[in-house]
């Protein structure tokens, strides 16, 4: 076969894996991951279900695919976010941290079916593999990377720590960022989780007839975190007492 024959069967391919991907997406949001069915999926598309296996051989690998690019897309609007404050002449962490925090709200209510896909209840029967963790990573890596920049740089206020929770800490700094404190990733850590708990709340419905003003309200929020992980100048030192990290 020769080369021009093996590029149009690769574009081929690569433009049906994504109009099967395009109709599994309707499909979960129209019935939920739950129900997704690799015969539907092919019938939608005038597939032989046969044909269709060949792409995906079971429901739990077009899941996973689908769970990835759900991922990456999340994972790719923080990193854009965070990029383009951390570009700013006025750029202080709390802001990029905000930024970040900000996009991932943005994304989860432009794709609210993608969001509960990786975010909402487990799909009766589906183990996510090993394959969707580099994808899944990705915002926390960029909040990490904030924290680690004003490590570095300005410094962080290192929050508390009680010593029943040491051990674990210190166990999750070396699994996830050995060069922060573990008094701070205990905090990320849990920042992490409750940042995307608000997003969730919200979402799905938590909020409602309890918080009206939810962008205002998250923005408060999210701040709240960025003081908890430490991102506020220390009492001493290069900063002046008592200022944030995204005022200057």
């Amino acid at each position: 076969m020769n080369s021009t024959a093996q590029g149009v069967r690769a574009r081929a391919r690569i433009e049906v894996t994504a109009a099967i991907k395009d109709e599994a997406r309707r499909q979960l949001a129209a019935e939920g991951a739950a129900k997704l069915s690799l015969r539907a999926v092919a019938r939608a598309l005038g597939m032989a279900s046969s044909a269709l296996y060949r792409y995906f051989p079971s429901r739990d690998d077009l899941l996973t695919a689908l769970i990835i690019d759900a991922y990456d897309s999340l994972g790719e609007a923080a990193e854009t976010a965070e990029a383009a404050h951390d570009a700013g002449a006025e750029a202080g962490p709390v802001r990029r941290w905000a930024a970040v925090c900000e996009a991932v709200r943005a994304w989860a209510l432009a794709h609210p079916h993608e969001y509960a896909l990786i975010y909402g209840s487990p799909v009766p029967g589906y183990q996510a593999p090993e394959d969707t963790l580099p994808a899944a990573s990705r915002v926390g890596h960029v909040l990490i990377g904030i924290v680690r920049d004003a490590h570095r740089g300005l410094g962080l206020a290192k929050p508390r720590l009680p010593a029943e929770l040491r051990p674990e800490a210190v166990r999750m700094a070396a699994d996830l960022a050995p060069d922060l404190p573990p008094e701070v990733v205990a905090a990320l850590v849990a920042a992490w989780a409750q940042l995307f708990g608000l997003v969730g709340f919200e979402l799905f419905g938590q909020f409602n007839r309890v918080v009206e003003d939810r962008e205002v309200f998250f923005r408060h929020a999210v701040g709240q975190l960025a003081h908890g992980v430490g991102l506020v100048y220390p009492q001493k030192g290069r900063a002046g007492a008592g200022e944030t990290a995204g005022e200057g």
